[in-house]
């Protein structure tokens, strides 16, 4: 399972989930993809930060840590990675273990953004 950010049009997502939804009902296999979705640069860039995409990497990369943990492996300011990464749990790109260590749940994490507006177009 991987996580999939992209610049969509929300109609898009829209049929993206009724297609799924359809499947669902007549029984056959669904993706088990996680999608998420932003309308605009300016939302994707406002929530998906390079210090956020550094969390997810660094948290990719050494596994289940600390908030604490993370950020010192990071070399950043605890409240900054907090934030952080309560945004990222958030957005469900992060989760906490049952010790409340925080994890990369997706195999992989697909950064989409088409500078065509094709994505965007409908």
């Amino acid at each position: 399972m991987k996580a999939i950010i992209e610049l969509t049009s929300w109609k898009t997502s829209q049929a993206r989930a009724v297609r799924a939804a359809k499947r669902a009902d007549a029984g056959k296999p669904v993706s088990a993809d996680y999608h998420l979705d932003f309308d605009s640069m300016a939302s994707l860039f406002s929530d998906i930060t390079p210090a956020r995409m550094q969390v997810i990497e660094t948290s990719k990369q050494l596994g289940a840590l600390s908030v604490y943990a993370l950020a010192k492996a990071m070399g950043r300011n605890y409240s900054n990675v907090h934030r952080d990464v309560n945004k990222l749990l958030e957005l469900e790109l992060l989760a906490r273990d049952k010790d409340g260590k925080v994890y990369v749940p997706w195999k992989d994490v697909v950064l989409n953004v088409s500078l065509t507006g094709d994505s965007l177009a409908a």
